[in-house]
C-alpha cells in the first residue's frame, strides 16, 4: 500500500509533468488549449473569430472578438481581399495575437490565454492599407500595401506595441490609397537571423530587403532592390535551419530558393520550381515540409526539402490532399506550433479545412469550419495557429 506521502510525490509529479508539457506552448495547467484564429476582415468591423483545436486537430467554436478597426478590399481582388500572406500573426514567445486593420490604418494586438483574447490594444501603422506583419524576438513589423507602400517597426513590449522612432521607411510604390492587388506588395518578413526586413512588390516583380541594425532599425534610408527570379513574388518561408529563404511567385505558380545575404543582396540557391496548380500565393513551412496554397484551381500543394536545402514536390501532381468541392478559393495558411497540423483557408466557400501532416508530406483532413466570412464585397483573409 502507498503511504500518504508517497501519494502525495506521485501526485506532485504528475503537476509538474502536466505543467512542463504545456508550457512547451506558452500556456499553463487549465490554459492548455489549442486554438486557431481566424481574421473575418469585416468591412464594417474587423473581427477575430477563435476556435478551439482538440488533440486530432478538430476545431470547435470559441468567440468572436472586435478587433477596433475595419477591414479592407484590394481594387479588382479575385478572392482574397487583402491580397497578402501574415496579415494575422501569433507570436509563440510573447503569447500575442496580431491582426492588421486594413480599412482602419491600424493594428491590434490581443493577449492570448488559451481561446480567449484580452487586453485588446491599437497602433497606428503610419501608412495605409497594412496588410501583413512580421515579428521577430521583440520586434515586429507592419507593411502597408497603399500609397508609396511602407514599413513601420514596434517594440514587443509587456504594454503591447510601441512604435520604434526612426523605423518607417517608404517602398517607393504608386499605388492609390486603397491599392490593385496585383500591384500591391505581398509580405513582410524578418529573417531568422534578425538581421534583413524582406518585402516582395508583386507588380514591380522585386524583392527588397532593408538590413537590419542590431535594436531592429534599418540601417539604410532606402531598400536593397533584388530582381525576383520568378515573376509575381508573393509568399516568403524560411527552411528549418533559417539559412534558406523560399518565395512563392504566382504568375507560374514557382518556389524560389534564395540565401539572403548581409547586406541584403540575394543569392539563388535553387531556380524557380514549379508545381503545375494555378497561381500559388502561400506558402508556410511545417518541419522539412512546405505547403502552397493555389487559389486559381483551389489546391494544396506539397514539398519536401532534403537535408542539401534542395526542394522537391511530395508528388508528382504537386498535390498534397485531394481538391473538394466544398473548398473553393483556397488562400491563407497557418501552421501549427507542433507542426502536426496544417490549416487552410476557402475565401469562396467561408470554410477553414483542418489538415494532419503524414510522414510522407501529404494531408489527411480532419476537420472543417463553416460559416466564416466568404469573399464577396470583402472576405476573410488571414489566419494563425497555436
Amino acid at each position: 500500500m502507498i503511504g500518504g506521502s508517497a501519494l502525495a510525490a506521485v501526485a506532485a509529479a504528475t503537476v509538474a509533468v502536466s505543467l512542463a508539457s504545456a508550457s512547451q506552448y506558452g500556456t499553463s495547467g487549465a490554459e492548455a488549449e489549442r486554438a486557431v484564429f481566424v481574421q473575418g476582415n469585416e468591412l464594417g468591423g474587423n473581427t477575430i473569430h477563435v476556435f478551439a483545436r482538440d488533440d486530432q486537430g478538430k476545431l470547435k467554436p470559441g468567440g468572436t472578438y472586435a478587433t477596433g478597426g475595419r477591414g479592407g478590399d484590394q481594387v479588382d481582388a479575385p478572392t482574397d481581399s487583402l491580397a497578402s500572406q501574415g496579415s494575422l500573426v501569433y507570436d509563440h514567445a510573447s503569447g500575442l495575437l496580431l491582426g492588421v486593420n486594413a480599412g482602419s490604418g491600424t493594428l491590434t494586438s490581443f493577449r492570448v490565454e488559451g481561446t480567449k483574447l484580452k487586453d485588446r490594444r491599437i497602433v497606428d501603422t503610419g501608412g495605409e492599407f497594412p496588410s501583413s506583419i512580421a515579428v521577430r524576438g521583440k520586434v515586429a513589423y507592419v507593411m502597408n500595401a497603399g500609397g508609396e507602400g511602407s514599413v513601420q517597426g514596434y517594440r514587443i513590449t509587456a504594454k503591447g506595441l510601441v512604435p520604434m522612432r526612426g523605423s518607417f521607411r517608404s517602398l517607393g510604390l504608386a499605388n492609390e490609397d486603397v491599392p490593385r492587388f496585383d500591384t500591391s506588395p505581398g509580405e513582410v518578413e524578418i529573417t531568422p537571423d534578425g538581421r534583413n526586413l524582406v518585402v516582395t512588390t508583386k507588380g514591380n516583380n522585386t524583392v527588397e530587403v532593408f538590413p537590419l541594425k542590431r535594436n531592429g532599425l534599418p540601417a539604410v534610408a532606402e531598400p536593397v532592390v533584388n530582381k525576383s527570379a520568378g515573376n509575381v513574388p508573393f509568399a516568403i518561408s524560411f527552411d528549418r535551419s533559417g539559412s534558406r529563404m523560399l518565395i512563392a511567385e504566382a504568375e507560374r505558380s514557382t518556389v524560389t530558393t534564395y540565401k539572403v545575404k548581409h547586406n541584403g543582396k540575394l543569392k539563388v540557391l535553387q531556380k524557380p520550381l514549379a508545381n503545375g496548380q494555378e497561381v500559388l500565393c502561400w506558402l508556410e513551412r511545417a518541419g522539412d515540409h512546405f505547403y502552397g496554397g493555389n487559389t486559381g484551381n483551389s489546391t494544396v500543394t506539397g514539398y519536401r526539402m532534403d537535408k542539401h536545402g534542395r526542394l522537391a514536390l511530395t508528388n508528382e501532381v504537386g498535390v498534397a490532399t485531394p481538391p473538394s468541392a466544398k473548398s473553393q478559393g483556397v488562400i491563407d495558411i497557418a501552421v501549427t506550433g507542433d507542426e502536426k497540423f496544417v490549416y487552410v483557408q476557402n475565401a469562396t466557400s467561408g470554410t477553414i479545412d483542418g489538415f494532419r501532416v503524414e510522414k510522407n508530406g501529404s494531408l489527411t483532413k480532419v476537420t472543417t469550419a463553416e460559416g466564416l466570412p466568404a469573399f464577396g464585397e470583402s472576405g476573410m483573409e488571414g489566419v494563425a495557429a497555436m
